[in-house]
């Protein structure tokens, strides 16, 4: 990771906060006008009119530029009819997930495209998702906005990271890497460590050099930044007690922000309860500040945990959750494939993406965190054998192979 100054960081922390224009504002002023939007979690019926209406531009958008989603749109009821409010999202088409692992799609052109990220490691099947200047930069806006709301964005004081990821190398391309490397610009870096050391041929997972980050952690005094894999986290903290080493009192202003599942490790996996309390028996870090947040390549928006600990759906996005047989909208408390929907994309036909976690969305108040946006709790994965992810590819590092 590359040093810069801590003033600069701080303005680098400030500038994914700034304005970011849609590339057509004739034709995507609803999508403009959408994600300027500031807060984080806001609702209301003129909001649903306006997330409806960017809808629409985000479909007319792609139905012109890409052949693929032109066809799937005008085979749809949903094309004869535009939105009218939210309640008519679950007539919309959408893409599965999974589609994105066998085709390059991109409603854009070639010289436009900014970044190319993918889904997992050089084995098994990835999604190849293509990022324009907008979607890029308006889904780390996304990020920073929610940051920013819990108080996490910008501190001044320089803060030691754990990265629960790949160390970087030339070509590497992982969506999860992409972003816990931006969001160490969230606050200025003292030094960062990785959980998955490259070693000239491969990434291998270093439990001791964890450990040894840790314990020198705790003892500079500084803030500490942990982020990306759970695993990685829970497999550090059972070395440290298989050591014999004593708990350690990380600054209680530390925080702990997880970004992908268990997948292959899951006879291994520990409850969120259970990881959490030992994160802060072991580590002294406060329960709220240890935080899951969800989200994936093919859909880039961040459903991060609430003080209590539930995915709450932000302003510009929505969530239906279909039935596994019929496919059929299902209501709340009901377990089913999670739909994601945002017009946050301009560069890939992703704007309703089918995915193949299973889940439930629940209504605001049975939270109780104050939050007026639903949540959703994740239950499982459909065909692990067939979907894999950042997750599962990293998980094998911990049976021996590298990527």
């Amino acid at each position: 990771m590359s040093t810069v100054s801590q003033s600069a960081q701080v303005s680098l922390a400030a500038r994914y906060l700034d304005p970011v224009q849609v590339p057509d504002p004739a034709a995507l002023g609803h999508v403009q006008q959408l994600f300027d939007l500031a807060e984080p979690y806001l609702v209301g019926p003129e909001l649903d009119e306006l997330f409806a209406q960017a809808m629409n531009e985000s479909n007319a958008w792609h139905a012109a530029r890409s052949p693929f989603f032109g066809k799937l749109w005008e085979s749809s009821g949903a094309a004869k009819r535009p939105l009218e409010s939210a309640a008519d999202l679950a007539r919309l088409p959408f893409v599965h997930a999974n589609f994105f692992k066998a085709h390059e799609i991109v409603s854009i052109p070639e010289e436009d495209v900014k970044i190319h990220l993918t889904s997992s490691g050089t084995t098994g099947q990835k999604s190849q998702m293509f990022f324009d200047d907008w979607t890029l930069r308006n889904g780390q806006r996304i990020v920073a906005r929610i940051f920013d709301s819990y108080g996490w964005l910008g501190e001044d004081e320089p803060v030691n990271y754990l990265l629960s990821n790949y160390q970087p190398r030339p070509g590497l391309n992982l969506g999860t890497s992409f972003t816990d490397e931006y969001l160490c610009h969230f606050a200025p870096v003292r030094s960062a460590e990785y959980a998955l050391k490259h070693t000239g041929s491969g990434h291998e997972f270093d439990p001791f050099g964890c450990v040894r980050a840790l314990l020198r952690f705790a003892e500079e005094g500084a803030p500490v930044r942990i982020l990306g894999f759970p695993a990685f986290l829970s497999f550090t903290l059972d070395r440290m007690r298989e050591l014999g080493l004593p708990p350690v009192t990380l600054d209680p202003r530390s925080l702990v922000v997880f970004g992908g599942g268990w997948k292959a490790n899951a006879d291994k996996q520990v409850t969120k309860p259970e990881l959490y309390r030992r994160i802060h028996e072991q580590l002294g870090i406060p329960d709220e500040r240890i935080r899951d947040g969800f989200g994936a390549v093919e859909h880039s928006v961040l459903y991060m945990e609430c003080a209590n600990h539930r995915l709450h759906v932000p302003t510009w996005s929505r969530m239906l959750v279909r039935d596994v047989r019929t496919l059929q909208p299902l209501g709340y408390g009901e377990r089913g494939y999670a739909q994601f929907i945002s017009p946050y994309i301009t560069s890939v036909p992703a704007q309703s993406v089918l995915m193949g976690d299973l889940v439930s969305q629940h209504a605001p108040e049975e939270c109780g965190c104050g939050l007026p946006t639903p949540w959703f709790a994740v239950h499982g994965r459909a065909a692990l054998s067939r979907n894999r992810s950042c997750a599962i590819a990293a998980a094998e590092l911990l049976k021996g192979k590298t990527s």
